[in-house]
């Protein structure tokens, strides 16, 4: 699995003239870094490890509702799609109420594959946001969710 960078060694951040955004997109390009470092132990990419999550999250779905919540191209969701196929994650079936579409679904061995990728993204955070107190982790909460809003 993965080791987060430790922020302390990063050449990116020099402390005093590093502005919050910057700090911010440092800090998430070492999780996204750290993530496909991750999954590539399942030979799993980060675009279909987002599949798997919208699939668990919504069960089964056409391509193009995958598409849009993937927020990709209908072309790069068949790709997706094929390969999850390839590796026995996802199945294709005839959609019942239209004939002409298709229906895509997770397979055990898919579901299975999501899970373990959740326990490990999950042990990934625990180590990141270890490094903070209880209080911290609490301000950074509230702090998030303020900026998702």
């Amino acid at each position: 699995m993965a080791e987060l960078p430790d922020p302390a060694d990063s050449t990116d951040i020099d402390d005093g003239d590093e502005s919050l955004a910057e700090a911010f997109w440092s800090l998430t390009r070492s999780l996204r870094q750290a993530a496909r470092e991750s999954m590539a132990q399942w030979d799993i990419t980060p675009s279909q490890a987002r599949a798997l999550r919208v699939l668990e999250r919504h069960g089964v779905m056409r391509p193009s509702e995958l598409s849009e919540h993937l927020r990709i191209a209908a072309r790069s969701v068949t790709e997706v799609i094929d390969d999850l196929e390839g590796k026995a994650l996802v199945g294709r079936r005839p959609d019942p109420d239209d004939r002409r579409a298709t229906l895509i679904e997770l397979t055990d061995r898919g579901r299975q594959l999501g899970d373990q990728i959740r326990s490990a993204r999950g042990a990934q955070a625990e180590r990141l946001f270890d490094e903070l107190s209880a209080s911290d982790r609490t301000d950074l909460i509230r702090i998030l969710k303020q900026l998702r809003r």
